[in-house]
């Protein structure tokens, strides 16, 4: 049985460039979360000992709150992470399909740029 194709199903090679840079961001803050979770959990086990209050439900609530806590600092780049891997695997994302990548797509440097 053949089936018809909708404009959903096919994708265009600059809609297939612009979901894979979605796709690329998406994950550039992603891994800056986790870091970010990381960071967080290290500095709370650093703490000023146990509280008197503390229990393990109040344990699960700090670990969710800090999870929150480091995906909304990722999700508005605090570290600038995520820019910084967007900017260093751009050119080896846009050659995914099996074409050849330039010399110097593995080697070159992401420029880093002040905060405004």
């Amino acid at each position: 049985m053949i089936q018809s194709l909708t404009s959903s199903s096919v994708l265009t090679g600059d809609a297939k460039a612009t979901a894979d840079q979605k796709k690329l961001k998406s994950a550039a803050q992603a891994f800056e979360a986790v870091f970010l979770r990381q960071m967080i959990s290290s500095m709370r086990q650093d703490g000023l000992g146990d509280g008197m209050f503390d229990s393990e439900a109040s344990d699960t609530f700090r670990d969710l709150a800090d999870a929150r806590t480091a995906d909304a600092m990722a999700g508005k780049g605090v570290l600038g992470i995520a820019g910084l891997l967007e900017q260093q695997l751009a050119p080896i994302a846009a050659h995914h399909d099996g074409a050849p990548l330039p010399a110097d797509a593995h080697t070159s440097a992401p420029t880093v740029r002040p905060a405004p």
